[in-house]
């Protein structure tokens, strides 16, 4: 998947990719032509830098009903001739999230898009799940005889088969046809759920990686084979020394530490790290002095880990350092600093800011600390966090973080998080927003009876407001 292109947060198209409250907003005043493109063009080119965890279908969605929104554009792309070529279900995955929530709010043409691309598209599996939650057993059952025919009879066609409904999230539809009336389907797909069960009790009698008996020397072998394959096998190599190791092995880690192979000395910080090893902090500071990228990353996340009060101290000290431990000085004390801290952690974000931009990782940690400590006059850092990120999730930091310390934020930015795409984003305005304006009320409103909306956004509604009472 190609790295999305965001538009300027200033524009309609903008506000939307990022999924703001003051999207929606903009939408409903905008020329609706204007605004369906905009739409149209965020739900066919997913602008989320992170698709598998930041929230956008709901939102959009919502976005299509107050349009009355038509669906030619979303058919055009599911069954454009690249779906049988680009099958990453990074291209449709989107779409068919946003007709999945369009079906339970009742609209049928949505309802049958879904009933079309199970039978036909690509990312049929996705399209399937979605049903799985909205369609009823009929339309379901419907579905039997083209998602069979898409795996062939043969040994491997049953393989893909059974693999297909081991993994399936929503099991609802493969139930369903295991008690089909036509002996064909109910046959063949309980044959598939046999053979996916065995799968996963063969592989959970067939483990890989460290056994009873093992060296420290075997599970550093392991870690370095990890590196070597380009898969970091640091982390639960240091919880098998936990078992392996004695304090007769306390050397050896300690030299793996200075000179050992990456994967060893990777394994090694963390576990010294873990276990808050007088020597883990000197260690973890020539580690990032001295070695590869690979073991350097590994040193500043052992470092970051680590919950001593030595840690917090070398933290203070570090903090100042223009590298990867400096940064992660910062975060540490972030998390696990005192009121003391705060000039620290407060340059800390500033420099992130100044030095990688409004979508830094680092920012994650730095703005939940920012709020943590109450951070007064990092205010103006946090509202420009808030508005120019293209992470959803990092903006809903940045408006726990306001809540916390910008005294404007119930009549500011709280009200157009009551519209923001992430449902912890809206929760944290339905406790905040001041709700002397008449939008808010309709808005409180409008989420306490949405069945999609989600359980702690509607507790948190109803603490402020009563469907048919008055706002508190």
């Amino acid at each position: 998947m190609f790295e999305p292109v965001i538009a300027p947060s200033g524009t309609l198209l903008g506000l939307l990719q990022r999924g703001r409250g003051d999207g929606t907003l903009h939408a409903l005043t905008a020329p609706r032509a204007e605004a369906l493109a905009a739409l149209n063009h965020c739900v066919l080119r997913d602008p989320r830098h992170d698709w598998q965890v930041e929230n956008r279908s709901l939102y959009y969605a919502r976005l299509y009903l107050d349009l009355n929104g038509e669906l030619d554009e979303i058919e055009a792309h599911l069954f454009d001739v690249e779906d049988a070529f680009d099958t990453e279900e990074s291209r449709t995955g989107l779409a068919l999230a946003v007709l999945g929530h369009l079906a339970s709010y009742g609209r049928l043409d949505a309802l049958a898009l879904l009933r079309r691309y199970a039978a036909s598209g690509s990312n049929w599996a996705w399209a399937l799940d979605e049903l799985a939650l909205r369609d009823d057993d009929a339309g379901l059952r419907a579905l039997a005889t083209p998602v069979l025919a898409r795996f062939a009879t043969d040994a491997e066609g049953e393989a893909e088969l059974a693999a297909a409904v081991r993994d399936a999230f929503e099991p609802r539809p493969w139930r369903l046809w295991a008690e089909d009336s036509r002996e064909s389907i109910a046959t063949r797909v309980r044959a598939a759920q046999e053979a996916g069960c065995f799968d996963r009790w063969q592989r959970q009698m067939r483990p890989t990686g460290p056994r009873p008996g093992w060296s420290v020397q075997a599970v550093f072998e392991w870690a370095q084979q990890g590196v070597e394959r380009g898969a970091a096998l640091h982390v639960p190599a240091a919880r098998c020394l936990v078992a392996v190791a004695g304090p007769e092995d306390r050397p050896e880690i300690l030299r793996a530490a200075v000179d050992g192979s990456d994967g060893a000395r990777c394994t090694a910080l963390r576990y010294l790290a873990d276990s808050n090893d007088p020597s883990a902090l000197d260690l973890i500071e020539g580690a990032v002095t001295t070695g590869p990228t690979v073991v350097v990353e590994a040193a500043v996340d052992a470092f970051e880990r680590m919950r001593s009060i030595a840690a917090v101290d070398r933290a203070r000290g570090w903090a100042h350092r223009p590298d990867a431990l400096g940064a992660a000085a910062g975060r540490m004390l972030a998390c696990r600093g005192g009121t003391e801290d705060k000039d620290l952690v407060l340059g800390a974000l500033r420099e992130a800011v100044r030095g990688e931009g409004p979508d830094a990782p680092t920012l994650w940690t730095l703005v939940d600390g920012t709020g943590r400590l109450g951070i007064v006059c990092a205010a103006p850092v946090l509202r420009h966090i808030y508005r120019e990120t293209a992470s959803s999730h990092l903006r809903g930091r940045a408006a726990r973080a306001l809540a916390a310390t910008d005294p404007s934020f119930p009549a500011g930015f709280a009200v157009e998080c009551l519209w923001d795409c992430e449902e912890s984003t809206r929760e944290i305005a339905a406790r905040h927003a001041e709700t002397g304006d008449a939008r808010v009320v309709e808005q409180l409103r409008r989420l306490a009876a949405d069945p999609a909306e989600e359980a702690e956004v509607q507790t948190a509604v109803r603490s402020r407001i009563a469907p048919d009472g008055p706002a508190v």
